[in-house]
């Protein structure tokens, strides 16, 4: 479960002490957090959103990034690496994709799919510490009330949407629209 441990400051560097045990470890201003494997309707969800999003890059003529899923270490700063469950990192140059974060230093969106341990801090933490990073757009995929949140940093509301949402990434020559409906008949039916 994704839960703050021990009261000291950690940094992107104190991860690389820990073990390879199969756990997912983030940094989130100096807090340490862990996360378990997720469940089969969480990859699944996962697996489809990143679905969604690389057939839709793949077809704007203009190139825009590539979406990319955890674990891959997003590092902010010494204080703040996160490891969004799905994410769209843009391209370095013209049609050159970056060899690792730091090479691009930012995310068009972030999108992380509710599981119970992780639902405060994503909800919280993640949420703030995206809008404080300037991530344009910040999904959370909820499985259990079948709906989509977005947040923006210009915008401190919250929109949960069920129907439909929208992305247009600057370049695209078209947004994308997911049918919330058919996104959770797909991964949970």
């Amino acid at each position: 479960m994704a839960m703050p441990t021990m009261r000291r400051q950690w940094t992107v560097d104190d991860l690389l002490d820990l073990p390879d045990d199969g756990n997912r470890y983030e940094v989130l201003d100096g807090e340490l957090l862990v996360t378990p494997a997720p469940s089969l309707p969480h990859q699944r969800a996962v697996a489809l959103l990143l679905r969604i999003l690389s057939d839709y890059l793949a077809r704007q003529s203009e190139p825009i990034g590539e979406a990319l899923m955890a674990p891959a270490d997003i590092v902010f700063s010494s204080r703040r690496l996160v490891q969004p469950d799905v994410f769209v990192l843009p391209f370095v140059s013209e049609q050159r994709r970056a060899s690792r974060f730091q090479d691009v230093g930012r995310l068009l969106l972030a999108a992380e799919v509710l599981s119970p341990s992780t639902a405060r801090v994503d909800r919280v933490e993640k949420r703030r510490a995206y809008r404080e990073q300037g991530v344009p757009v910040y999904w959370i995929v909820d499985l259990d009330a079948r709906t989509f949140e977005r947040s923006m940093p210009a915008d401190e509301r919250v929109e949960v949407l069920d129907i439909r949402i929208d992305w247009s990434p600057a370049g695209a020559a078209e947004p994308l629209r997911i049918d919330i409906e058919a996104f959770f008949r797909d991964v949970l039916d």
